[in-house]
């Protein structure tokens, strides 16, 4: 999916899906956007330093919590959209 339909609009249903847990790819939802994060080792198992899980809306903690600044995520591959 990644790369080929960055149009896409994910649900909150549909997004869980993408948890990084049994084969699944991790994607998670920052400001409407959503990234994949499945390839960054850093999210094993689809959670990253026991803060965030994939398959989330993860805007609240990454504006409140996490170390990270927006270069990060312009560097990470897009999924689609969320609403």
């Amino acid at each position: 999916m990644v790369g080929k339909h960055v149009n896409y609009v994910f649900s909150e249903d549909e997004l869980a899906n993408f948890d990084g847990k049994d084969g699944n790819p991790a994607y998670i939802a920052v400001d409407g956007t959503v990234y994949d994060v499945t390839n960054f080792g850093a999210w094993a198992d689809g959670e990253h330093q026991d803060m965030v899980t994939a398959g989330t809306d993860a805007t609240d903690l990454f504006e409140s919590e996490s170390p990270h600044n927006t270069e990060f995520l312009e560097a990470l591959p897009l999924a689609g959209r969320f609403e």
